[in-house]
């Protein structure tokens, strides 16, 4: 069991790895935004699950851990999209009247 869900997790990586290399840098912010989207899903579920179905010590940490890393993840890929975004806006010339 545990060699079937390295194999899985290895071509998981490397499935991905192929379809985000293949992404061109114009599509790269909204795909981006829509990860991000998901992935708040995703933090969804860790917290309903770490408050319904969690057994054990080790299970709420490792949720408690997760769920940080999906929060930071979340955050600092929105940072990111709209700092991005923000280079596509016209800049006002600093001596025109506003």
């Amino acid at each position: 069991m545990l060699v079937q869900s390295l194999a899985i997790l290895v071509l998981a990586g490397f499935v991905g790895f192929t379809v985000i290399s293949k992404v061109p840098n114009t599509l790269h912010t909204p795909l981006m935004s829509g990860t991000n989207a998901i992935h708040g899903i995703v933090l969804l579920g860790g917290l309903v699950v770490l408050g319904l179905s969690a057994d054990g010590v080790l299970n709420k940490i490792l949720l408690v851990i997760a769920i940080a890393f999906g929060t930071i993840n979340v955050v600092g890929g929105f940072l990111v999209t709209d700092r991005m975004l923000s280079m596509f806006k016209d800049k006002k010339k600093e001596g025109a009247d506003s």
